[in-house]
């Protein structure tokens, strides 16, 4: 069977075993996660949803769980990373953003996986988007939730003012604490920044010709930077407006196509020029290759705090293929799929 069949198929048996009825019914999918305590010199968090004081001792990730796709798979792995290399995991709080008709089986399932997570479930409506996502040249990139980082500031509470957001295809291996530490200065967003990539391959030859649209990046520095990892302060991003600064291009987009690739231009058209840049070792991205084919990929040179899976190939994927790459291996020891279920015949 050729490669592309292999991996194909496991996949749709892997969405079998995640989400069949009598399965499900009996056993969490996931086995249980240990529990991490903080350390001792970590302060006892003081945070709460009704309280608008900023808590230093307290750190929020936000990210999307799929309950229909294998990429909740991911998104478990990824949570068990964080708090495995925390210092203070008991200070760290994930607010997930996920369809509403999905929350019930969605809270079960990390509850039992993670019984000693501080965690929060928000709704998210895909209709709020469903009418401004173009098709682009990856079906995954269309999903709604994929554009739910551009309504974080809307879906959370006030009372989170800075949040760091994480796609669910990347494990950190170092404590989130250094990257959420991060001074992000004047800016609303910081990430790591690419200045040498062609921005060319990100727009549309009609962009480039229309001076109505290629201009928009004059007198900016046009660095790339992935979505991927993000650190965002709410509180300048809902002063500005800045959800509604990126549905205008996404507008745009319906109506004269100027880009291919799904959430990220957006994103460039808006905060190009405008990010606090952060050490490229807080994203480690493109290991799942391009968006076509997904080849294996080494990493780029220096050192390593996040390991990122952007690109077609994912690694709960390939390794269940018997296709993995040796980076794919990194991302093996944080996986708490039942693999069992693959082989019982009860």
């Amino acid at each position: 069977m050729p490669p592309n069949l292999i991996i194909l198929a496991t996949a749709g048996i892997t969405l079998l075993l995640l989400f069949a009825p009598n399965s499900a019914a009996k056993t969490p999918q996931f086995r249980e996660a240990p529990a991490f305590r903080n350390g001792k010199e970590c302060a006892k968090s003081q945070w709460s949803t009704t309280d608008s004081v900023h808590d230093n001792s307290t750190i929020h990730i936000a990210m999307t769980l799929d309950y229909s796709s294998p990429y909740l798979r991911g998104s478990i792995a990824g949570v068990l990373s964080v708090i495995q290399h925390s210092t203070c995991p008991e200070n760290t709080v994930f607010h997930f953003l996920a369809t509403p008709h999905h929350h019930q089986h969605l809270r079960r399932t990390i509850t039992a996986t993670f019984p000693y997570l501080n965690f929060y479930l928000y709704p998210f409506n895909p209709t709020i988007v469903n009418h401004l996502i173009s098709f682009s040249i990856r079906r995954a990139l269309d999903q709604p939730l994929n554009y739910a980082r551009i309504y974080l500031a809307d879906l959370l509470p006030p009372a989170v003012t800075r949040i760091i957001y994480l796609d669910s295809d990347l494990i950190v291996i170092d404590d989130i604490a250094k990257l959420w530490r991060i001074n992000l200065n004047s800016h609303v967003l910081g990430a790591p920044e690419y200045c040498h990539a062609n921005f060319s391959h990100y727009f549309t030859s009609r962009f480039w010709t229309s001076p109505a649209f290629s201009t928009v990046f004059k007198g900016r520095k046009t660095c790339y930077f992935n979505t991927g990892v993000m650190v965002i302060d709410l509180t300048k991003w809902r002063n500005h407006g800045y959800t509604e600064k990126l549905e205008y291009w996404m507008r745009i987009q319906k109506r004269y196509r100027i880009y291919e690739l799904g959430s990220l231009p957006p994103f460039l058209l808006v905060f190009t020029g405008n990010v606090e840049a952060v050490e490229h070792r807080w994203n480690q991205h493109g290991l799942g290759g391009d968006n076509l084919e997904g080849l294996c990929r080494d990493l780029h040179p220096g050192p390593v705090s996040l390991l990122h899976w952007s690109g077609k190939g994912k690694p709960w994927l390939r390794l269940d293929a018997k296709r993995a790459c040796n980076l794919d291996n990194l991302w093996a020891p944080y996986d708490l799929f039942r693999h069992e279920y693959l082989f019982s015949d009860s």
